[in-house]
């Protein structure tokens, strides 16, 4: 965050040249600067390069209010909080105003008898971008008054008549003026109090209980929404919506390596071991990905809840956390996860998905299978084509390799002994340096695929897994 700038007062703020923009103006301005410099305009934002961002960008240039339609985890919310970084970083306001008001423009009566009092030498504060968002999240019990605002008996009882402007208590609405306003899950507002926001997005101004009140409020305003078809809590009334200049519908990550981008970049894997890898391998990271997208796909699944991107990011750090624990408990110097670890997930995750009522019963049984294929897949796609044999050979004459979520790497790896080929797998991998959590991990994969394509047995027992015999 840089300084802000130095002028003090109205007058000083006339002399350094500055000029008076809108919200949308000032969005407006810095998108086209950055889409002319090839910058990010928004940042942590996966997957909808080519689909969504095209649709937010043409309402931001057509200065067009914008409500988000999709399912739940689509990374709204995130989405909607990007924006903020596209108005300028600081911008200037009476010194004390509720509604940020520009010492160019005061709206309330209470601005304009600043600049009565004090005229050019009226005190102005630099408000940063940061403190120009405001976010409410939509439940029933949300009232007018948390919105839009209310009478102050504070304010009456210290000797103000009802009808003076200055006994309001502002609401979120007009206490984030100037800035960018958001409604989490707006079907969830009840429909009387979304009639309050009707004249919020298209007069751009404020009732409040019958005052002769009218502020002019400059703002951006956004929603989030599930689609209408799912959501039984409640809709948009119909007014609201058409006040809405744009809609545009979010989705789940239309490719792969887009999911795998998404995992690593929200969930917590940052736990290095001794030699600096990380807890997660590459090949893990990418069956968790092809669970979440075989989950989502899983015709057992209501379509209509969806399968939040949470799900991946609760996968992908539970399978973490086991590897960690196992270390913790076993003494590894290194924390690294292997497909033994996988099995925490089902269990974890399960509350996440919501699964079609002839399933009820059948739901882990249903996740484990979706996992098992999962893991053939990432096999199939990383290590087809490689040579097996010298692993499948040490299997040849009824030898059996336990293994499990406490098993230490250093043990597995005894157990296996020498296997000729194993450069070749770390390779096949992706993996450029070994060490002995790493191999292990790569060696429990080859295994585990070997067993699914049905090449090697395997015996499951609490706690533990026995390959081979």
């Amino acid at each position: 965050m840089s300084q802000p700038p130095t002028p003090q007062t109205l007058a000083e703020l006339r002399a350094s040249g500055h000029t008076l923009r809108g919200v949308k103006a000032e969005l407006r301005d810095n998108l086209l600067a950055r889409l002319a410099a090839g910058a990010n305009a928004f940042p942590g934002i996966i997957g909808f390069e080519h689909t969504v961002l095209p649709q937010v960008e043409r309402a931001i240039l057509a200065g067009h209010d914008i409500v988000l339609l999709g399912e739940r985890g689509q990374g709204k919310t995130r989405l909607i909080r990007t924006i903020t970084g596209l108005l300028d970083e600081w911008t200037p306001v009476i010194t004390g105003s509720e509604l940020n008001e520009h010492p160019y423009a005061p709206i309330s009566r209470w601005g304009q008898n600043m600049l009565a009092l004090h005229g050019e030498q009226t005190p102005i504060s630099w408000l940063h971008r940061d403190d120009r968002y405001g976010e409410k999240l939509a439940t029933p019990d949300t009232s007018v008054g948390d919105l839009i605002g209310d009478v102050d008996p504070i304010k009456v009882a210290e000797g103000r008549t009802l009808g003076d402007p200055e006994t309001v208590h502002y609401g979120l609405v007009p206490r984030t003026n100037r800035g960018v306003f958001a409604i989490n899950e707006l079907p969830d507002l009840a429909e009387r109090i979304q009639v309050a926001l009707l004249n919020v997005l298209e007069e751009r101004d404020i009732q409040v209980r019958g005052y002769n009140l009218r502020l002019p409020l400059d703002l951006f305003v956004l929603a989030s929404a599930n689609p209408e078809d799912y959501t039984n809590r409640g809709r948009i009334i119909t007014p609201l919506k058409d006040r809405f200049g744009a809609e545009v519908r979010t989705h789940y990550p239309l490719r792969l390596e887009d999911e795998i981008a998404l995992i690593r970049q929200e969930a917590l894997l940052d736990w290095p071991g001794e030699f600096g890898f990380p807890v997660l391998p590459d090949h893990l990271l990418e069956v968790v990905a092809r669970f979440a997208r075989a989950v989502r796909a899983s015709p057992s699944v209501d379509a209509r809840s969806g399968v939040s991107a949470r799900f991946a990011v609760a996968a992908a750090e539970t399978v973490s956390a086991s590897a960690v624990r196992r270390a913790a408990v076993r003494g590894e110097t290194e924390a690294v996860a292997r497909v033994s670890d996988l099995a925490a997930v089902v269990p974890s995750v399960r509350g996440k998905v919501e699964f079609d009522q002839l399933e009820e019963g059948r739901e882990a049984e249903l996740l484990a299978h979706l996992l098992r294929k999962s893991v053939a897949d990432t096999f199939r796609a990383r290590l087809a084509g490689v040579d097996l044999s010298g692993l499948q050979n040490r299997f040849a004459e009824g030898a059996t390799v336990e293994t499990g979520d406490l098993v230490p790497a250093a043990e597995l790896l005894r157990e296996l002994g020498p296997v000729p080929g194993l450069a070749q797998l770390l390779t096949a991998l992706g993996i450029e340096r070994e060490s002995p959590g790493l191999a292990a991990a790569t060696l429990e994969f080859a295994l585990e695929g070997l067993h699914l394509n049905r090449r090697l047995a395997k015996e499951e027992l609490p706690g533990r897994t026995v390959y081979g015999g």
